[in-house]
């Protein structure tokens, strides 16, 4: 496993690991897992709640993520998609913005054939995301510690994130699995993104 996870890494880090293939990182081939992750990272990323996402904030989180950003390349980016008279990015806008970057980055968006294959692929990529030690389970720990990352408040309560997986624990052995992970995201439905 750890073999795997060092070619993740080096396929997050080094765009050349894939030509032509955009990072499964980056952009979800599923529209509605995609959508749902980008509202994910909307929210995290509008951290006073206000409905936007202003400069200041997404530098906040690239730096809380440990990504390096030259501030002056990123306000000219964002500042292109912010509609005028508004302070920051709506939600409408940042989805523009990420996929103008996805599409100047790896071409546009993978044609429908693909999107089936790649569903699967993208679900484990999430998946692996909370598995952080790459058994096959996401433990509560596991949970609370990417919540806590996150700076999730239900990432402070062990008891919360254990009730978050008894919830879509279906044998009971207190984590869940991929078969387990894969029906929840495929249960989700998207409001108002």
């Amino acid at each position: 496993m750890a073999t795997e996870g060092a070619a993740d890494q080096q396929q997050l880090t080094d765009p050349a690991a894939s030509p032509g293939r955009a990072s499964p990182s980056f952009r979800l081939r599923t529209e509605s897992l995609n959508t749902l992750r980008l509202r994910r990272v909307f929210d995290l990323f509008d951290y006073n709640g206000d409905g936007e996402i202003t400069v200041e904030e997404i530098e906040l989180a690239l730096d809380r993520l440990g990504l390096g950003s030259d501030p002056a390349e990123v306000r000219s980016t964002v500042e292109a998609y912010v509609a005028p008279g508004r302070a920051g990015l709506a939600f409408a806008d940042f989805e523009a913005l990420h996929r103008a970057l996805g599409d100047a980055l790896f071409g546009g968006p993978p044609a429908a054939a693909e999107k089936e294959e790649e569903e699967e692929e993208d679900m484990r990529e999430a998946f692996r995301v909370f598995d952080e030690d790459g058994d096959g389970f996401i433990s509560a720990a596991e949970l609370q510690a990417v919540l806590s990352k996150l700076g999730l408040p239900e990432g402070r309560s062990i008891a919360r994130v254990q009730e978050m997986i008894g919830s879509v624990d279906r044998n009971a052995d207190g984590q869940v699995d991929f078969g387990e992970f894969k029906r929840m995201m495929q249960g989700i439905t998207v409001w108002g993104a």
